[in-house]
């Protein structure tokens, strides 16, 4: 119906008698209304409006697309600066005479081949979204003279998995910040089990268990290991005690924890100069 046809049908007197009762009147005049407004639109009001709603629709999207796009190279930033930390790590490692055993150097000559390849992927991943990598920062590992990995095998294996269960935590951390690009999702979650694979051999070199119980990482320094296991002791998950089910150090072993974005920047933070 046209706004031509709609005034030509109130100018009928009948609308307005006493053939229609209040109530119905009403109804039509409100009914009419609504057709008005429909009606109006070609003559620019209805376009006015559907335009002002497409462009509020785009804007919203627009602004949602930024905010993910940046979580997203935020999450991959981080990760960079983890993968950075621990590439390094072994190149220096493998770096020192002496330092490793002949029958422990495959295990980290491996490991450091998976690391180079993540920074690799992370930084031509962060590329392909039109942002530039980090740039490798200048690491230094003694924490103010509280470590001195390279001249202590045990203190370079205990730096190792401290850094290897970072990672494993972080990349759980930042899941949700890389769902909208399922390409790079997968891509992290095949880094996250590389990496938590890399933790459980670790951790058995070092004569521990594979997994953690508790918030304690099994003689690793307290400055550390405060920042490092932080809440992993946690034996609610979804509203099951898993503490009275199986006990709080096996509870707590059967989930592993995430780790923010600002926890695991806090643990890189300690090594970087």
């Amino acid at each position: 119906m046209n706004i031509l046809k709609l005034l030509d049908r109130l100018s009928d007197d009948k609308f307005f008698t006493t053939e229609a009762s209040r109530l119905e009147t009403l109804t039509q005049i409100s009914s009419f209304g609504k057709k008005a407004a429909i009606a109006a639109a070609p003559l620019g009001l209805g376009a006015l409006m559907t335009n002002s709603v497409k462009a509020q629709k785009t804007v919203s999207t627009a602004s949602t697309g930024i905010a993910a796009k940046s979580a997203l190279t935020d999450a991959l930033q981080l990760a960079l600066t983890l993968e950075y930390l621990e590439d390094d790590y072994y190149a220096q490692g493998l770096a020192k005479a002496g330092l490793i055993p002949s029958s422990d150097r495959p295990v980290f000559l491996q490991i450091s081949k998976h690391e180079a390849a993540h920074v690799t992927f992370l930084k031509a991943a962060i590329t392909s979204l039109g942002e530039a990598p980090i740039a490798k920062p200048n690491f230094n590992y003694t924490v103010g003279g509280a470590f001195s990995p390279f001249t202590d095998y045990s203190q370079f294996l205990t730096l190792a998995q401290a850094f290897e269960d970072t990672g494993v935590r972080a990349y759980k951390g930042q899941a949700g910040n890389v769902m909208a690009n399922k390409d790079i999702l997968q891509a992290a979650l095949q880094i996250h089990s590389v990496e938590a694979r890399h933790a459980s051999q670790v951790r058995r070199m070092r004569a521990n268990k594979g997994w953690i119980e508790g918030a304690d990482g099994g003689n690793i320094p307290a400055a550390v290991n405060s920042k490092v296991y932080v809440g992993e002791d946690l034996t609610s998950q979804a509203g099951f005690n898993t503490a009275t089910a199986f006990g709080a150090a096996a509870g707590s072993a059967a989930y592993d924890e995430i780790l923010t974005g600002d926890a695991a920047k806090a643990i890189a933070q300690m090594f970087i100069v």
